[in-house]
C-alpha cells in the first residue's frame, strides 16, 4: 500500500488577529498568519535571524474558537495539511498560495485576557472542552 502523508506543524507568534467570515452555507472559516523565527551564527561569529510567515486557515468548530481566544502577539502550535490555492487577477497574472488548513490549534505562553472570557482557566476549560468535542465529532467513524 502506498499514502503520501501532508502535515504541517508549526510554533509560532500570530502576526495579526484572526478575521472570520461566513460561507455562503454559514459554515464559519477564521483566518490568521503566524511567524517562526530561527536563529544561528555564522562561522564568522554573527548572529542571523530568519522569519518564516504561515497563512493559517481554520474551519467550523475550531474557527469559532481560534477567533474568539486568539490575538496578535500570541504563541500558539497549530498543525495541519498544507494545501496550495491558484488564481488569475483581473490582469491575466496567476498567482499561488500556500496555506496551512489547521485541524488542531494549542494556545501557548501568554494568553491574553478575553474580553467574553472571566479569566484564563475559563478559556482553557472552554477552549479544552470545544477541541475535544470536535476531535470526538470526527473520530466517530472510525472503528477504535
Amino acid at each position: 500500500m502506498s499514502r503520501g502523508l501532508n502535515k504541517a506543524m508549526i510554533i509560532g507568534h500570530l502576526g495579526r488577529d484572526p478575521e472570520m467570515r461566513y460561507t455562503p452555507s454559514g459554515k464559519p472559516v477564521t483566518t490568521f498568519t503566524v511567524a517562526t523565527s530561527r536563529t544561528w551564527t555564522s562561522s564568522d561569529g554573527e548572529r542571523h535571524t530568519d522569519t518564516e510567515w504561515f497563512n493559517i486557515v481554520t474551519w467550523g468548530n475550531l474557527a469559532e474558537i481560534c477567533k474568539q481566544y486568539l490575538s496578535k502577539g500570541q504563541q500558539v502550535y497549530v498543525e495541519g495539511r498544507l494545501q496550495s490555492r491558484r488564481w488569475e487577477d483581473s490582469n491575466g497574472a496567476r498567482h499561488t498560495s500556500i496555506e496551512i488548513v489547521a485541524n488542531e490549534m494549542m494556545i501557548l505562553g501568554d494568553r491574553h485576557e478575553s474580553s467574553d472570557a472571566q479569566s484564563d482557566e475559563t478559556e482553557l476549560d472552554e477552549s479544552d472542552s470545544l477541541r475535544r468535542a470536535e476531535n470526538e465529532e470526527a473520530d466517530q467513524g472510525f472503528p477504535y
